[in-house]
């Protein structure tokens, strides 16, 4: 085929994806796969002038056509949407952002003046799960007014001041396409890898065959279970096999039984074809009510509840039997796709006679090396791992998906080995939000006072633990909401099944327990004859009262500030819902946890070293802020580096909303160090060789620790959202208010709590995870993830509070990455209620605009 691409003609063979041609072959790296059936828009090349889905187009049926990617974009054109989406902060994690341009490309060149519904319809074939597409649109119309006016592109000025609004650092090599994710990768000599899968959820393995399979010209190893030194993995319980061997019974459809190298990426599937396996198919065991019942098989030899978690304080029963008003309901909330952009990839490369080099998209290099190790049984300096960019995480990069498998291989070939799972495969086989069931009764005082709760929860952690146990303890620790009250009763049970593991995801459990809180409290503002409104002002924790857990409330504790800041927004709208919601920064009760950062002065610039995953949040613009506030030095005089286990020391994982605080607050410590050297009249130049290092420890009491008011976390955030409907019950708009302390850039945090209430509108509305018989019954194009048409206008408020009330920590800031969605179901929930007196429990919400 004779196709123009990006103005250059070239000889194409037929019987190829576009997609495919333009990554494997000319290397044009800004044409992501996110999804490769045509849903996800990462992949959006203009042909002909037309923004078309290049997975989906095949070679054969492009004869004559030109193809345009951001590679050929105009110098001119790359400077303005590089400013336009550096300045509206329309960046997070980066992937979708390539297919964005040229969606937006498209829009203007044939409408040099759109309104914000056109950028809308233009936009809606790409999906971002970052931001919400609010910012997105913001930075389409602000390259539209670039090129319609001929106006340059302003000399760059920032500052990077604390609450300055600022550009990421990374925002160039992300608009751009030329930022590395792990499948840009490819090494001399690499091979490609792919694990045999469990045939059903559960079924005992006989005998497993690879003679067939090791004959196939393109086979360069197949592996299996006993070729592995140390067969299990875990990010905290290492209950995960690394494959299932012959005479032990599968846990679920993601097991893997062998793992086959291959020269050939596109015969790993025939390779695998070849592999024989005698297997015996068994009953899973598919809910935690199944798992519970006294003749359950064992999912794992040690039982079926894989974690329990008990909390008591004061006499709820006596509360409750004293109470003026008592609500008991049931509420279920489903199991969630985290659907990130980038589907999992990892290489792994020989280092040495033992070693590996292991670059991976993970959420921390140091769980990746120590796993690896472990796995591998060679100690931890034989293994380096550097992070490439990250599309996306959410908390589902936590675990080990791709990167053992790669390791491993590697290990064995000697050979570069990358290891990718297509999205299928990543929504088959990769972690979820916990499937949860609660029984939640609440109880109130003639006032409408809280006096009094007790909950059930049961969390279906499927067939490994995973984060399962510290996502039911955050489950548990929070289900008594942000309010002053302290006799509380909630038991909590994590539950193996035969059903995908369910790990860590953003608001890590909080989402679930918030959402049956939420709905009690508004059954008892009408049973007192009180707004949602006020039942919650009039219990809202305040800075001295004591939270349901014994913490003393901070003095930065600002809920009482989110409610009144959308207190008309709520009374003015007859179809508007509330909720209120906290969350923690940092893990907290007792456990170690700190932050570490490094600086170097290398070549006349500030290189700032720490090991603190980025996922699209933004930590090196947490760490940029940290350290100009302090010295005084300009963001054009840093260099953020990737994590590596060589070169950035251990800041602990990116979960748990920490990383702000506790990586913050160790920059800023750092950078006291240059401050003061700078001071004394030296320059970055005189300072050539030095290097300052920061570490933040966020002391905390344990679970159960013998104190009246223990301090399980260093901080809470806390936020107030309002869901308004329109009458036929389409989503009009959303506020949202927040309490982060001192907001560390402002836009940064805006597009942080935009994208996550977008999340939370598509976990209330229209996002699902229908699991039958252990087998998801879900493709990428069914998840429900929100388009930017079906978005309203979204706004958002920080709560206002005096600087002596704030956070002695990294100058006042608090996490926000999770805490952002966690209000939303319950308020769109709430709305509904307001709409039709219709009280839903079970999420997704049925029977509404969006769900039938």
């Amino acid at each position: 085929m004779n196709i123009t691409i990006n103005g250059v003609p070239y000889d194409v063979p037929s019987g190829k994806s576009l997609l495919r041609y333009l990554r494997d072959d000319l290397h044009l790296n800004s044409v992501k796969d996110g999804c490769n059936s045509g849903s996800c828009g990462t992949c959006t090349v203009l042909i002909n002038g037309v923004a078309t889905k290049s997975c989906i187009r095949k070679t054969e049926n492009l004869e004559g056509a030109e193809v345009l990617t951001i590679e050929g974009l105009s110098d001119r054109e790359k400077e303005v949407y590089v400013e336009s989406f550096g300045a509206a902060g329309a960046v997070q994690c980066g992937f979708c952002i390539p297919g964005m341009v040229m969606s937006a490309k498209a829009l203007l060149d044939a409408n040099p003046a759109p309104t914000l519904e056109a950028i809308k319809k233009a936009i809606n074939g790409n999906i971002c799960r970052c931001t919400g597409y609010t910012k997105i649109e913001q930075a389409i119309l602000i390259a539209a007014e670039y090129f319609r006016t001929g106006a340059p592109v302003p000399a760059d000025t920032e500052q990077g001041r604390m609450s300055e609004d600022c550009k990421r650092s990374d925002v160039a090599e992300k608009v751009l396409g030329t930022g590395i994710f792990g499948d840009d990768l490819s090494f001399e000599d690499m091979i490609f890898a792919k694990a045999l899968r469990a045939p059903c959820p559960r079924a005992f393995i006989k005998a497993i065959d690879t003679t067939k399979a090791e004959r196939h010209p393109d086979c360069v190893r197949v592996l299996t279970a006993a070729d592995v030194p140390h067969n299990k993995i875990g990010h905290l319980k290492q209950d995960w096999d690394v494959m299932i061997s012959v005479g032990q019974e599968t846990r679920y459809i993601g097991d893997a039984l062998a793992l086959v190298g291959s020269r050939d990426r596109e015969s790993l599937d025939e390779i695998l074809a070849l592999i024989e396996v005698e297997y015996e198919e068994r009953p899973p065991v598919v809910s935690p009510t199944d798992a519970l019942r006294a003749d359950a098989p064992l999912v794992h030899a040690t039982g079926n509840i894989m974690s329990k978690e008990y909390l008591h304080r004061g006499d709820p029963d006596k509360a409750i039997a004293e109470a003026a008003h008592v609500v008991t309901r049931k509420y279920y909330t489903p199991h969630n796709d985290h659907a990130f952009m980038e589907p999992e990839c990892a290489v792994a490369v020989p280092l040495g006679e033992t070693g590996l080099h292991l670059y991976t998209g993970g959420q921390s290099v140091y769980d990746d090396r120590r796993e690896t190790a472990n796995m591998l049984q060679i100690p931890l300096e034989d293994v380096r791992v550097t992070s490439n960019l990250v599309g996306g995480g959410f908390g589902g990069k936590e675990d080990m998906s791709v990167q053992h498998h790669a390791a491993l291989m590697a290990w064995h070939t000697k050979l570069p080995v990358k290891v990718r799972f297509s999205r299928q495969e990543s929504i088959d086989y990769h972690t979820k939000r916990h499937a949860m069931e609660m029984e939640f009764t609440t109880a109130c005082d003639e006032q409408g006072r809280l006096t009094a709760m007790k909950a059930l929860l049961i969390a279906d952690t499927g067939a490994y633990a995973s984060l399962g146990g510290p996502v039911l303890q955050r489950a548990c620790t929070h289900a008594a909401g942000p309010y002053n009250f302290q006799n509380i009763d909630i038991l909590g049970m994590a539950v193996y099944t035969n059903n995908v593991v369910s790990g860590a995801y953003r608001g890590f459990g909080v989402t679930q327990s918030c959402f049956a809180m939420e709905g009690n409290l508004n059954l008892l503002a009408e049973m007192v004859g009180i707004s949602p409104w006020e039942i919650r002002y009039r219990n809202a924790i305040r800075p001295g009262q004591v939270l349901p857990n014994g913490q003393i409330a901070d003095a930065n504790t600002a809920l009482v500030e989110t409610l009144e800041a959308v207190k008309e927004d709520f009374e003015s709208n007859p179809y508007a819902g509330i909720a209120c919601g906290f969350k923690n920064s940092g893990k907290g009760v007792g456990l170690k946890d700190i932050g570490r950062c490094r600086l170097s002065i290398e070549g006349g610039k500030v290189h700032v070293r720490t090991s603190a995953a980025c996922m699209g949040q933004g930590i090196a613009t947490v760490c940029m802020h940290m350290l100009c506030e302090t010295t005084g030095l300009r963001p054009c005089d840093l260099v953020h580096e990737a994590p590596d286990t060589v070169r950035t020391p251990d800041a602990g994982t990116s979960t748990a909303s920490r990383q702000t605080v506790l990586t913050g607050e160790a920059t800023r410590r750092a950078a006291e160090g240059l401050a003061k050297d700078l001071k004394a009249g030296r320059s970055l130049a005189d300072l050539e060789g030095e290097e300052y290092y920061g570490e933040f420890f966020a002391e905390t009491d344990p679970m159960g620790a013998p104190v009246p008011h223990p301090v399980s976390h260093v901080s809470y955030s806390y936020a107030t959202q309002v869901v308004i409907l329109d009458e036929s019950g389409k989503l009009e708009r959303v506020v949202a208010a927040y309490d982060v302390g001192t907001p560390v850039n402002p836009r940064s945090c805006e597009g942080q709590i935009e994208g996550g209430v977008v999340m939370g509108l598509g976990f209330a509305l229209t996002e699902d995870f229908p699991i039958e018989g252990g087998y998801p019954k879900v493709k990428y194009g069914t998840l429900g993830l929100p388009r930017a048409k079906q978005v309203p206008p979204l706004e958002v408020r920080f709560a206002q509070i005096d600087d002596e009330r704030k956070l002695g920590y990294a100058y006042g800031a608090k996490g926000v990455g999770e805490l952002c969605l966690i209000p939303t179901s319950p308020a769109v929930a709430h709305a509904y209620y307001r709409l039709d007196g219709n009280f839903r429990q079970r999420l997704p919400l049925r029977g509404t605009y969006y769900k039938k």
